[in-house]
């Protein structure tokens, strides 16, 4: 069986599993565990728009999950089908930021590329964020302005709250004299924002508003 679970798919689905146990630490009747179990099973399901038959029964093992050592195997195995993001060579990144002269592209060795949703690193000296993701098929760069924040606060890609700091986007506006401005608040650590994501949709969305302003 081929991998077909993408990052976000894989860590909601680790989510609801999480939700699975808590209630059967909570409560030891078997009616609300049972309901409980069919609840998390078929939200699982529901975030794929088709599954064959194998693939249905490998989402579906997350009814045998009641406890914490069940949810390690389960996992295990889910991981074993999710899809990783690709390792583009420095050359690829160069081409998603033409207008970057001096790209600094950190290492990303140590990264868990099942993990990500999207490739994002700071450039603290240029006072710079970039974030590279697939949209509409095919792999986009974006870069800002990026302004650290002292506070947690929730992220615009990953809805949860989280160290964050200010992304902006400017472009010149109908007059040559005028710019126009766009900004969220975004997470500071990109490989914990990535573990967070849980749907594509607000990083897809954010990518499409910020480019075209």
């Amino acid at each position: 069986m081929d991998a077909f679970i993408r990052s976000d798919q894989y860590h909601y689905i680790k989510n609801e599993t999480q939700n699975l146990l808590n209630g059967h630490r909570t409560t030891n009747d078997s009616s609300v565990t049972q309901a409980l179990t069919s609840l998390s099973s078929e939200k699982a399901l529901d975030v794929f728009e088709t599954l064959t038959e194998g693939q249905h029964e490998l989402i579906r093992q997350i009814e045998q999950v009641q406890e914490e050592t069940d949810a390690i195997f389960y996992f295990s195995r889910l991981k074993h089908y999710v899809v990783p993001f690709p390792k583009l060579t420095d050359a690829e990144i160069s081409l998603l930021f033409p207008k970057v002269k001096k790209l600094q592209v950190p290492e990303f060795d140590e990264m868990d590329w099942a993990e990500m949703s999207y490739m994002g690193w700071n450039d603290p000296a240029a006072n710079r964020k970039y974030i590279i993701t697939k949209v509409d098929g095919r792999y986009t760069g974006l870069y800002g302005h990026y302004l650290p924040s002292r506070q947690k606060n929730i992220c615009t890609l990953c809805h949860e709250q989280e160290r964050v700091g200010l992304f902006t986007v400017t472009s010149k506006g109908k007059d040559a004299e005028e710019s126009v401005s766009r900004g969220n608040y975004i997470c500071y650590d990109s490989r914990k924002c990535n573990e967070n994501i849980k749907s594509r949709k607000p990083l897809e969305s954010f990518i499409i508003r910020m480019m075209n302003l």
